[in-house]
This record gives C-alpha cells, sequence and structure tokens, in this order.
C-alpha cells in the first residue's frame, strides 16, 4: 500500500534542516497511514505492513501532540523504501546553502558588536571617564541579568516554534505559554530590584538614582526582545533576527551622539538610552508582522520547558562569568579609582573582539551542525566539533598574541585609555577561554547534556568568586586571575562531559541541536 506523502511548505528555515529524514506517524498509531515531512521523502514499498514497524529502526522517538515523530537517517530511510519525490531538493551529502536571512542576522550582529564600541568611545567623550563609571556598571549589569534570565526563555521559544513548523503545526500555543513566563519572571526580577534600589543607588551607581530606575527599565525592555527574538528563530524569520538585534545598537549609539551633540552631560540620559533601546527594534518586527504566530493545538508545559531550569542556571553563571570582571571591579574599587573602573571595562570590550569573530563562525556552521543533528551521525559531529574547534582556539590565541604584542597601544588609541600588558594579556586569555568553554557547552548541550551545563556553568562562576577573595589584593590582578580560572574550570568540566557522552553513545538530538545553537549566554 502506497501511503500518502504531505510537504512542508512552510517558510526555508531552521525547521526545514531539521526535519531533512523525520518521519512521522499520524494520529492514530493503529492506522496504515504514514507520511513524511521535510526534504520530499516517502514510503513507497508496498510490502513494508504496519506503521509501527519502523520504531525499530528509530535513533530517538519522541511524541508530540500523539503524534510520533521517528528520528532515522536518510541511508537507513532509503534501505526501508523511503525514496525522494522532489529530485531537485539537495541530496544527503551535498552543501547546504545557508539559510534565508543568515546575511541579515550577521548583519545584525555586526552592527550590535561595532555599536557596542562605539558608545562606550562616545560616552566617555560627553561624560569624561569619571562620570562614565555609572554607564560601565548598568552596561555589565545589564548584559548579566537580560540573557541570563530571558535566554532560555528565547531558546524555548525558538526549538518548540521550530519543531512544530517542522510538523505543520500553528505555534501561538507555544508563545501563550512562554509569554507569562516571561512576564513571572520579570515581576519577580523587578521587585527584587525596587527592593535593592536604594543599596544599589549608594554603593553600585555612585549615588545616581536614575541609572537604577535605568537598570530596571532595560531589564523590561530585554523580556519582550528575547521573546521576539525567538519568535523570529523558531518561526524562519531570521531578517526579522537580525533587524531586533542590530535596532537595538544603532538606536543606542544614535540616541547616545545626540546626546553629545546636544551637550547634555546628564548621566541619567545616557542611562536611559541603553535602556530603552531594545523596544526599538521589537516595534519595527512587530509592526511588519514579523512575530505573528499561526492557531494550533494546545501546548502543554513540558513542551515548552523541558530543560528551562538547567537552561537558566547555566544562562545565568555564564552571562555572569562572562560580565564579572568589570562588576567586580567597581564593586571593590574606592571612590578614588573610578577612572580605573571604566578603563577596566574598555579594557574588557577590547578583549572580547574575538567573542565577535567567534559569532560569526558559529552562524557559518549553522547548516552543517544541523544536517548533522537530522542524520544522527555521530562520527561526522566528532569531525565537525573538531574542526569547530580548531577554527575557536586559532582565534583565541591569535586575539590573546594580539592583546600582548599591540593591546596597550590599541587600548590607548581607541579610548585614550591605559592598562599595562600584563592586564590585556590575562583578559584576553580568559575571553579565549571562556569561548572554548561556550564552543565545548554548546556540544554538550547538543548531546542533551543541559543539567552538565548548568553545573559547569555554576562551579565556574564558585571559582571566580574564590580566586577574587583570595587570589590577590590587587585590584586588577584578582579579577583577572578569577576570569582565567573561572572560564578554565568550566571548560575543563565541558570536556569531561563531552567525552562521557561520546563514549557512552549519546545521540545527537534536534531540538538539544536548536538549545544549543541559540546559547550565546552574553551580548557583543
Amino acid at each position: 500500500m502506497r501511503a500518502p506523502t504531505t510537504r512542508d511548505t512552510t517558510t526555508p528555515g531552521v525547521g526545514d534542516w531539521l526535519t531533512s529524514a523525520e518521519a512521522v506517524l499520524g494520529k492514530d498509531a493503529t492506522s496504515d497511514s504514514f507520511s513524511t515531512v521535510g526534504q520530499g521523502y516517502s514510503w513507497t514499498q508496498p510490502d513494508f505492513g504496519h506503521p509501527r514497524a519502523v520504531k525499530a529502526h528509530c535513533r530517538t522517538l519522541s511524541k508530540v501532540h500523539s503524534r510520533e515523530v521517528c528520528y532515522i537517517s536518510q541511508s537507513k530511510f532509503a534501505k526501508l523504501g523511503g525514496v525522494r519525490v522532489n529530485e531537485e531538493l539537495p541530496p544527503e551529502k551535498t552543501k547546504i546553502p545557508l539559510p534565508e536571512g543568515t546575511l541579515a542576522v550577521g548583519g545584525g550582529l555586526m552592527v550590535a558588536g561595532i555599536s557596542s564600541y562605539a558608545f562606550f568611545k562616545v560616552g566617555q567623550e560627553a561624560l569624561g571617564k569619571e562620570d562614565f563609571k555609572p554607564i560601565v556598571a548598568l552596561w555589565f549589569a545589564t548584559f548579566v541579568l537580560a540573557p541570563g534570565f530571558f535566554l532560555p526563555l528565547e531558546q524555548e521559544m525558538g526549538r518548540a516554534l521550530a519543531h512544530r513548523r517542522a510538523l505543520g503545526l500553528g505555534g501561538r500555543a507555544i508563545v501563550r505559554r512562554i509569554v507569562p513566563l516571561g512576564i513571572a519572571i520579570t515581576g519577580i526580577i523587578v521587585a527584587l530590584l525596587a527592593g535593592l534600589s536604594s543599596i544599589a543607588t549608594k554603593d553600585f551607581f555612585e549615588g545616581y538614582g536614575l541609572v537604577t530606575a535605568a537598570l530596571i527599565i532595560g531589564f523590561i525592555s530585554y523580556a519582550p526582545a528575547h521573546l521576539a527574538r525567538g519568535i523570529c528563530s523558531g518561526q524562519g524569520r531570521f531578517s526579522s533576527y537580525g533587524i531586533i538585534m542590530g535596532a537595538d545598537g544603532f538606536v543606542r549609539i544614535v540616541g547616545c551622539v545626540i546626546l553629545w551633540q546636544l551637550d547634555i552631560t546628564n548621566v541619567g540620559a545616557y542611562a536611559m538610552v541603553v535602556a530603552l533601546s531594545p523596544l526599538s527594534g521589537v516595534l519595527i518586527v512587530g509592526l511588519r508582522g514579523g512575530l505573528k504566530t499561526e492557531e494550533g493545538p494546545v501546548a502543554p508545559w513540558s513542551e515548552v520547558t523541558p530543560n528551562l531550569g538547567w537552561l537558566l542556571i547555566g544562562s545565568l553563571m555564564g552571562a555572569g562569568l562572562v560580565n564579572a570582571g568589570p562588576i567586580a571591579v567597581n564593586i571593590l574599587a574606592n571612590d578614588e579609582q573610578d577612572h580605573q573602573v571604566t578603563a577596566f571595562g574598555n579594557g574588557v570590550l577590547l578583549s572580547r573582539v574575538p567573542l565577535f569573530l567567534f559569532q560569526a563562525v558559529q552562524a557559518a556552521l549553522l547548516p552543517r551542525l544541523a544536517r548533522l543533528a537530522a542524520q544522527n551521525d555521530l562520527d561526522e559531529f566528532r569531525n565537525g566539533f573538531r574542526r569547530l574547534m580548531k577554527v575557536v582556539i586559532a582565534v583565541g590565541l591569535i586575539g590573546t598574541l594580539g592583546s600582548f604584542a599591540v593591546g596597550p597601544a590599541m587600548l590607548e588609541l581607541v579610548y585614550d585609555d591605559v592598562l599595562d600588558r600584563r592586564s590585556l594579556t590575562l583578559l584576553a586569555i580568559g575571553s579565549a577561554l571562556y569561548m572554548v568553554a561556550l564552543a565545548t557547552a554548546q556540544a554538550v548541550i547538543a548531546l542533551n547534556g543541559h543539567a552538565r551545563v548548568g553545573l559547569g556553568w555554576l562551579t565556574g562562576m564558585a571559582a571566580f568568586v574564590i580566586c577574587v577573595w583570595l587570589a590577590s589584593d590587587d585590584l586588577y590582578l584578582r579579577v583577572e586571575i578569577g576570569l582565567v580560572a573561572s572560564s578554565l574550570v568550566a571548560l575543563l568540566i565541558f570536556i569531561v562531559s563531552l567525552q562521557r557522552l561520546l563514549v557512552t553513545g549519546a545521540i545527537i538530538n534536534s531540538d538539544s541541536l536548536s538549545d544549543a545553537l541559540l546559547d550565546r549566554p552574553f551580548e557583543t
């Protein structure tokens, strides 16, 4: 009996990669009907027998709204009688082109990255080194809290919507589940920040109450930004995703330049530019209809929160580590060291240039990683990961050598600031180790190791606190040692975790890969 064939006619994107070899049984598992979605495959063998027989060949089997999704390799699919019904689609080993909107995402990342460096430059020209210190503290505190709490929601939104989109199901129920969760998290953290506002204003923001208010408003603003990014990635609207990221940085630097040219030197005004800029991209994409979703089946909590707890721990600790240096220096510095806090923040930004390049490497490798997930090809996954690590290590080494050779001169040229060669080199080493740790953590998540990653980042944060406490009395050195040690500890945990998962034959899971590809607990 020849089974009916369904085709995924939605916009090309991540969902198409993740379903290149998916077989989906009908709602009634006892029926004779059997169909496939994505990449145009169909069962044609007349004597194949009952659909349940395919389960014996599944590498993974999951249930989605009473449908059973069986992930098998394309070669096994062909041996069992599955044949391609659209020969215009790329063959199994053909290089898959970048999905629609990938260049837009890269453009958004580039605008966001360049605008960050420009904002620090213009802001210090407008306010001076000492008065810019509260903005430095606001910047790094915001990018601990916002990605830390909202990135997991973005990841789960994108993963769940991509899965439904691959199955031809509407995703509005996913949005209705996750948005209230985001509102609840926002309310809890805002209440805590409000309760601590007097302490934060006095001890962290140099007495500027408006900067404390900007931290709260900025946290609120990033909630819809991350949720909107999750919707766009899950729906395959990567151009809109890039707009949300790029508009944030563009509006921030434009607002800063306007204030500077108007000779406004109120610190609170610059803080509010940081706080409100995330909403610009959400408004643009929303008005263009980029956040619309279709009606679909009700979403149980298990569909949207399978790994949310571990993702939350991992993203909060990961975002905390990458931003911990300037925050620690700000807390430990005395009243005469305001300039040193700003200088250290400038040095940290300079050391992040390799992380900026790492994002470009990530975007270029998305198609291949997604295809490996669909095929459950563990050997190729190992090879691909080795190639990725070689690139990441090379970028890290170049960044470290560059900081040692020309770091002090570049810092003086760009920000008219001074940090010694030791500080810039240690910051670059810490950044390189963090980048390698992040790449390794993404591989562990792709193998469904969410808990291992959460514990790894948590242990790294503990190592940072211990080192800052015990390593030295020097303001910079104690923090620099903490940054290097914490990333190294996390990296070692991730390496051991990855080795154990590979030895035990862990299977690449498309849902976990979706989480991994969106796992970026830092803003450039």
